[in-house]
């Protein structure tokens, strides 16, 4: 049996392809390996003029085929099922493609392969050497393959053959008015707004001496015909080079499309499965991020856009260091114990004197000289380039000057090293290229935005502290969410600060200047501002975080603002503004957290996340609720994944309370904890917390009560989250209650409120139900409970009487006083003593029986009661 096959998401070049080697084999069958695209779908679905006979995969016995036939495609990842026999023995092959070689290439017996610039011109010209004739239907679809790959002939790729081709199927047949309402249809409304979106996310890169624009989009839906949309982008903004990162549903799609040699688009496109031409290529992506794909892709552009390099494009930073006066026995332990290099640049304050190398030291160490110091033994003979040095030069400082660590100085300062190996790496561009890619981000200007929304003391101090780093040579963002509530137009004045530099010495030198005191915490390398009111601003080194295991503390390195913004929890938290004079006001968005914000999304930014971190699930429900956002599917994917593979089981009580907390703090948690529900979380509360209907209806009771109660704007402060708490666990028997408590780790303070406050309250609800109280019994039954407590039995309770009566004790009861104090016994002629008590609470009593009313009613009392016994 003969077959003949194309890839998958199969075009109008790969249809008219099978269709002419039909006539060349016309006993084969045609089968499509997988799904068409939406334009070759609609085709079928509208043509009244062609009738395609293509068998199902599933109806092909792949056993029985003798001969493959492959068109437009040799790519064994783009066939589908068909690449099972492959490696079958005496498998015939026959290939004609027009697309450029790649690594997943499958060998054909017959190999017809041409540069044009679309398949069936290939095919063609052998059906007219052959002389078999064509029908105008098959004409027109053949005329389809063409001018859809190469852009009706204007792409670069177009060939002279393929003008002779478009000739030839004119004087045949083919329908140029059918091909004009298939090639420019009008775009949808869905279309239309993804392209508005791709005009406004496009940012420029100048990538070694290539502009290459990036843009980005997104829908929850698929939308078809996504790249008609960016050859609309690139010919509307006269792009020579465009790449589209479109996420939809479950998976990512990229779309490139090159006018240089520079740049070849499907050298790109294969590093993510995909494939097509030096000029168009698409792929799709199913396991990463729309950031971990975008930063991919500038990581890729920088292997294939081949550039003049420089010092400063190779070299490491920042790096470790040491001073010249330390002993060789500190640098030991920094080469072996903390970091795997090789050779310590040495400084003499911020000098560099000397290189000291691991040999030197270990052999230093091994004579008994660990305690002299390193400025005796390092190296003073190097040399050091600037960070513009040709790539040459610096290859001539390492191998021919034979030295494994070349300093780049700039202005005196130390900023960075390259290593022999970096140097290899370079010359045989076999570096892989870090996660995060080339430092680059769109920047744009808020401080217009940051004036409208901030008061003026903010500002104010927000530019006191960008002064403060520019003295100090360090760079000041503002980050988390403090931007993300600027750009949300929320209010929040809760200012987070990285220096890249030293964010302890930073927060000394503003705090030594504005007269504040700062509070230090060495291990994370953070410290806080605190002011005199009582505001307060964490100020935090630039820093990498990376976890040993999953749910483990991090371990942190100093690093750039760039790493410190992508070790942060997800995307809309990664926008920074930085302070410092020059550029006061400019936003960096590294990782697309403006477009989520607006799209309302939820994403992180790499797929270890909730691996590496699990208490990042409870903050992704808790933002998705309190901005009504959506977590993305991929993101709720993430999820579930951790939760099945239970990584949360390995969080600290304290790390799970204090999420609890967070989320119960919440202005409404309710739909919080019902996410929480689907997800299946509160099984790592606790394994039998229920959620249930009667569950929820309590904890719309408890928000109703509470609203209530604070519009009271009673005297006296509560626990919010402690009566949701109780509401939560209001189906757990005591002794489940004790085990959630003993899991979250709870303060012997707390976990006495709960779980007694729990049963107190109990208590106290049987003896209300049981009979109508007077205000004497309501504000004896309900004085002992806390506030949370009885907002809780509020809640709980069905009975409008004890609702009433709950009512009556905090607006009348809870706060009544006696008029008369101690001096006022005192002048009525009564001794002091435990007597006063008494009369203090009898008093109390008869007010709440409204016995006496005024201070002079309280006098006739205690005259009646107890100067009369004295007498």
């Amino acid at each position: 049996m003969d077959v003949i096959i194309t890839h998958i998401n199969a075009d109008f070049d790969a249809l008219a392809s099978m269709l002419a080697a039909q006539k060349l084999y016309p006993e084969a069958k045609l089968v499509f390996p997988g799904s068409q695209e939406k334009g070759l779908r609609d085709f079928f679905l509208r043509s009244t003029f062609y009738v395609l006979e293509a068998d199902r995969v599933k109806d092909i016995e792949l056993a029985d085929i003798k001969r493959l036939i492959m068109v437009d495609t040799r790519q064994r990842s783009r066939i589908g099922k068909f690449t099972e026999i492959l490696d079958k023995p005496a498998l015939e092959i026959h290939i004609y493609d027009h697309h450029p070689p790649s690594a997943d290439d499958v060998k054909g017996t017959l190999e017809v392969i041409e540069e044009t610039g679309a398949t069936i011109t290939i095919l063609l010209r052998i059906l007219r050497e052959r002389g078999i004739q064509i029908t105008p239907d098959e004409a027109t679809i053949m005329m389809l393959g063409i001018y859809e790959d190469t852009g009706s002939l204007t792409f670069s790729s177009s060939t002279e053959e393929d003008f002779y081709a478009a000739a030839y199927l004119l004087t045949k047949g083919a329908s140029l008015n059918i091909i004009s309402d298939m090639i420019t249809r009008e775009l949808t409304a869905e279309q239309v707004f993804l392209l508005n979106d791709l005009i406004h996310s496009a940012e420029r890169y100048n990538i070694r001496g290539v502009e290459v624009v990036v843009t980005t989009g997104s829908s929850d839906r698929y939308i078809g015909d996504v790249a008609v949309l960016v050859h609309k982008l690139k010919d509307m903004e006269n792009l020579n080079v465009v790449f589209a990162l479109i996420r939809m549903e479950d998976r990512t799609y990229l779309i490139g499309r090159s006018r240089v040699e520079e740049v070849n688009v499907a050298e790109v496109a294969v590093e993510f499965g995909g494939g097509g031409h030096p000029t168009a290529a698409s792929a799709t992506i199913r396991d990463l991020t729309l950031v971990q794909a975008k930063e991919r892709l500038l990581g890729i552009l920088h292997e294939v856009v081949k550039p003049k390099m420089r010092a400063k494009d190779i070299m490491i930073h920042p790096l470790k260091i040491i001073q010249g006066g330390d002993t060789l026995g500190e640098a030991h332990g920094i080469l072996s114990k903390y970091y795997n290099i090789n050779v310590l640049p040495v400084l003499m304050g911020e000098n560099l004197v000397g290189l000291i190398s691991r040999p030197t030291v270990e052999k230093a160490t091994l004579h008994g000289l660990g305690g002299l110091s390193v400025s005796e033994y390092m190296t003073t003979d190097f040399s050091a380039v600037g960070p513009e040095t040709p790539l040459r030069e610096v290859q001539g400082y390492i191998v021919g000057g034979n030295q494994r660590f070349l300093p780049v100085v700039e202005g005196g300062r130390l900023i960075g090293g390259i290593t022999r190996t970096d140097l290899l790496r370079a010359l045989h561009d076999v570096l892989t290229p870090s996660p995060l890619g080339p430092h680059y981000t769109k920047k744009k200007v808020i401080t217009k935005l940051m004036e409208e929304r901030l008061p003026p003391q903010v500002i104010s101090l927000l530019r006191e502290l960008g002064q403060v780093g520019e003295e100090l040579g360090y760079q000041v963002y503002a980050v988390g969410g403090f931007v993300r509530d600027l750009i949300l137009r929320r209010e929040d004045y809760d200012i987070d600060v990285v220096v890249e530099g030293d964010g302890i010495h930073f927060a000394q030198v503003f705090g030594a200047k504005s007269g504040c005191r700062v509070k230090v915490h060495k291990r994370m390398k953070t410290a806080t501002i605190l002011f005199s009111n009582g505001y307060k601003i964490d100020v935090a080194t630039a820093r990498m975080e990376y976890y040993e295991r999953p749910a483990a503390p991090p371990t942190v390195e100093l690093s750039s603002i760039k790493m410190d913004l992508f070790r942060r929890d997800f995307t809309i938290n990664t926008l920074a503004i930085e302070l410092r004079p020059g550029a006061f006001g400019y936003l960096f968005d590294f990782f697309g957290g403006q477009r989520d914000l607006k799209e309302g999304a939820i994403g992180v930014l790499h797929n270890l996340s909730f691996v590496e971190d699990p208490a990042r699930i409870f903050r992704a429900i808790r933002f998705e609720q309190r901005f009504g956002f959506q977590i993305g599917k991929h993101t709720q994917n993430l999820i579930k994944n951790a939760v099945s593979m239970g990584f949360l089981e390995r969080l600290s009580g304290a790390r799970l309370f204090s999420e609890l907390e967070l989320i119960l703090r919440e202005e409404n948690p309710l739909p919080i904890l019902e996410r929480m529900a689907e997800f299946d979380l509160l099984k790592f509360l606790h394994p039998r917390l229920a959620y249930n209907s009667q569950t929820k209806a309590l904890l719309a009771r408890i928000y109703e009560v509470i609203s209530w109660f604070d519009l009271l704007f009673l005297e006296g402060s509560y626990l919010k989250w402690m009566v949701y708490l109780f509401g939560l666990t209001d189906q757990l028997q005591p002794e489940g209650l004790e085990e959630m408590a003993q899991r979250l780790s709870l303060s012997p303070r707390y976990r006495k409120r709960l779980i007694e406050g729990r049963r107190e309250g109990f208590t106290v609800l049987q003896k209300a139900r049981r009979r109508q109280m007077r205000p004497k019994e309501i504000y004896i039954l309900f004085k002992p409970l806390s506030i949370e407590g009885l907002l809780y039995l509020m809640a709980k309770t069905e009975k409008k009487e004890v609702k009433k009566a709950i009512s009556l004790f905090f607006t009348k009861l809870k706060d009544m006083k006696v008029g008369l104090r101690g001096k006022d016994l005192q002048e009525l002629g009564i001794q002091p003593g435990p007597i006063y008590r008494e009369i203090l609470d009898s008093l109390l009593l008869a007010r709440l029986e409204g016995k006496v009313k005024t201070k002079e009613d309280e006098i006739g009392y205690v005259r009646a009661n107890y100067l009369a016994e004295q007498v």
